[in-house]
């Protein structure tokens, strides 16, 4: 970056990226059952959130309906620079922005690939985060990509996305023939 002086031309100053500064994706943790109230809360201050939800059938006394519950429970995910998580952490319903020791950005692809299984209309479930499965890539249909470990579950072909900072998963069926081994 160019900067010129009152005394002389133009100098070169070194850009300093601070990480801090940056726009990143955080997962918050909510209090239970306060997902929807935080998504609407921090995007009516400005932060730009993501609250991946999942159609479900539910039994009522009387009739089933199909609602909309929150993909991993108890939690939201934020994009914002930790410069200015202030605002962020005095939304209420917010618990605290989760990471180990301190606050840890999710990776960029690990988001994408929530909200493409999100767009994708396709029924998910949350997942018990495992470790085990062999991971493939999508290279058919509206998943095309998405990289994951392949589990059966119920007779069933599945793809397991992780997002490995909060330890959840969700699964989505597929055909066999819509994945590839990965090496």
């Amino acid at each position: 970056m160019l900067k010129s002086t009152e005394c002389g031309p133009a100098v070169q100053i070194p850009e300093h990226r601070d990480l801090a500064v940056e726009l990143r994706w955080y997962a918050l943790s909510t209090r239970s059952r306060h997902e929807k109230q935080v998504r609407d809360r921090l995007a009516g201050i400005g932060v730009e959130p993501f609250l991946p939800m999942a159609r479900t059938l539910s039994q009522w006394s009387d009739r089933k309906v199909w609602t909309e519950t929150p993909l991993f429970a108890g939690y939201c995910f934020a994009r914002f620079s930790l410069m200015h998580s202030h605002p962020v952490l005095q939304t209420p319903g917010i618990v605290r922005i989760v990471g180990s020791v301190m606050p840890e950005p999710i990776p960029d692809e690990e988001v994408a690939a929530i909200k493409t299984l999100a767009a994708s209309r396709r029924p998910v479930e949350s997942q018990e985060y495992l470790c085990e499965g062999a991971w493939v890539e999508v290279v058919r249909g509206p998943l095309t990509g998405l990289r994951g470990q392949l589990i059966r579950r119920s007779g069933q072909d599945c793809i397991v996305i992780r997002v490995h900072l909060i330890q959840q998963a969700v699964t989505v069926h597929i055909d066999m023939n819509e994945v590839v081994s990965v090496q």
